[in-house]
């Protein structure tokens, strides 16, 4: 029993001294953080006061949040809404936000052309946000607590796959990058295979669990990676931005059809009771 204690309490002395070492992220990268990601901000924060004992100030970096990965979320939320009301989300929505992304990336990441990159960011989250209207006015119009539980689920865990990337060892998680890609990669030929043959309930079931698996741990990946970038003096927060809020989307989306599609076949049980009773 003591040797079980003493274990707990050796656990929890560990975790502390991981939230006050700050020896492998440098200030300049915590200052890139802030612009990236919510979540890399509000850890950066806290373990850069907690080394000081000072009450974290949260008020200047959450702008800082919001003028990057929250906008795009923002405009993302636009961008569905203006689906709904005016039913302009679809391929060429999607197609837009393809061209947005392209010339984001094509552009050099120079102070010249920071709003310019910004507004393709902005752009490329509206229409994102369009092109899966459709999904979100479906899930509406079914259940609309269905959408605040996606969203609140997958930005808590946004938040913590983001915060034990910031909170590991440096380069810890850059192995997954093989990995995922491979599952990626794997994906897209279940994809391809079913334009062909069809899809079948079997293999629509797996990839929405397995890519819903992968895009996890790509929140993982890209976080750190965003992290070696930066120590590396690559500061392009804008392109970090984007490839969060990829990240989360994608997430976002995957969660949004497994509890529509778990909440519909939970009716259909339920109205088939219903015909048996009567």
């Amino acid at each position: 029993m003591e040797s079980m204690f003493g274990f707990q309490s050796q656990r929890r002395r560990m975790s502390f001294d991981s939230l006050k070492r700050l020896g492998h992220i440098s200030p300049a990268v915590q200052s890139h953080l802030k612009h990236a990601s919510p979540s890399s901000d509000c850890f950066a924060c806290f373990l850069s006061t907690c080394k000081n004992g000072e009450r974290p100030h949260l008020t200047s970096n959450c702008l800082q949040v919001y003028l990057t990965l929250c906008s795009a979320l923002a405009f993302s939320a636009l961008g569905a809404y203006l689906h709904i009301a005016l039913n302009v989300g679809g391929t060429l929505t999607t197609l837009g936000c393809l061209a947005a992304i392209a010339f984001l990336i094509s552009l050099p990441p120079s102070q010249d052309h920071q709003r310019n990159r910004f507004a393709l960011l902005m752009s490329a989250a509206l229409l994102q946000g369009a092109s899966i209207g459709p999904l979100l006015d479906l899930v509406l119009h079914f259940d609309p607590r269905i959408l605040v539980m996606a969203f609140v689920g997958t930005a808590i865990a946004f938040g913590c796959f983001s915060g034990a990337a910031i909170l590991a060892k440096r380069r810890e998680y850059l192995y997954l990058g093989g990995l995922l890609s491979s599952a990626l990669s794997i994906l897209l030929w279940l994809q391809f295979a079913a334009s062909i043959f069809g899809h079948s309930r079997t293999t629509f079931t797996f990839e929405l669990y397995f890519g819903l698996l992968v895009f996890m741990g790509y929140m993982v990946f890209d976080t750190q990676e965003i992290i070696e970038r930066a120590h590396h003096g690559d500061m392009d927060y804008i392109k970090h931005a984007l490839t969060l809020f990829t990240d989360f989307v994608a997430v976002l989306v995957r969660v949004l059809v497994i509890m529509l599609k778990n909440a519909r076949e939970k009716s259909d049980e339920e109205e088939k009771k219903r015909k048996k009773r009567y």
